[in-house]
């Protein structure tokens, strides 16, 4: 999956989100609404994790390469 699609399908994607990232409240996905950078913001936020390392764990997650960044 690429992120325009992660995006395009924010009302189903945010399910495995929440799945993945137990700590991101309804509120936080609702605010998120399919944006990477507030994604991985409120990812690192939540987990207390380096910018670097939970922008690499959400391009993992949703299957970007981790030289290419999102495609918004």
């Amino acid at each position: 999956m690429n992120w325009g699609a992660a995006k395009g399908n924010w009302t189903l994607f945010k399910g495995n989100v929440k799945l993945q990232w137990g700590n991101l409240t309804h509120d936080h996905l609702r605010k998120i609404a399919g944006r990477h950078d507030q994604l991985t913001g409120r990812t690192q936020i939540a987990y207390g994790a380096t910018k670097q390392a939970t922008e690499k764990h959400v391009k993992g997650f949703v299957g970007l390469p981790k030289q290419l960044g999102p495609h918004i």
